[in-house]
């Protein structure tokens, strides 16, 4: 890997350019759209709309961090980012007590979501490091 001042030279398989190009925005798009499937049918709305919102503000806040141009910035929205992940967890681990969904389905994205901030809170040193 390599990585110039500017976060948009990070190299892993290329350089990315924009956001759709990090991994991390693509599996958390990802998730976003298990998420609504997962719960598009529940009557609770305010849940629903809590979880999904969650899930969206992961991906949300990658992609604008990257579009403001500063290593710091991107940090700053790789942070908020991480934290929609723990929300999301939370929320699932709710939803299973409340049986809104089955311990597979909370099991599967549990370990995603977990896997997810992983990876963030890595991109986050390495971006603290550069």
């Amino acid at each position: 890997m390599t990585f110039s001042s500017n976060f948009k030279t990070f190299e892993v398989m290329g350089t990315i350019k924009q956001f759709e190009d990090l991994d991390i925005w693509n599996e958390s798009k990802g998730l976003s759209v298990l998420v609504y499937k997962n719960f598009r049918a529940l009557s609770d709305y305010g849940f629903r709309d809590q979880i999904c919102r969650a899930a969206v503000s992961v991906m949300n806040n990658i992609a604008e961090g990257f579009e403001r141009n500063l290593d710091k910035e991107f940090q700053r929205f790789l942070k908020i980012a991480k934290g929609s992940s723990g929300e999301v967890r939370s929320m699932l681990r709710l939803a299973l007590e409340l049986e809104y969904i089955n311990k597979n389905v909370c099991d599967e994205l549990i370990t995603r979501y977990t896997s997810l901030s992983s990876r963030i809170a890595g991109f986050i040193k390495y971006l603290n490091q550069s």
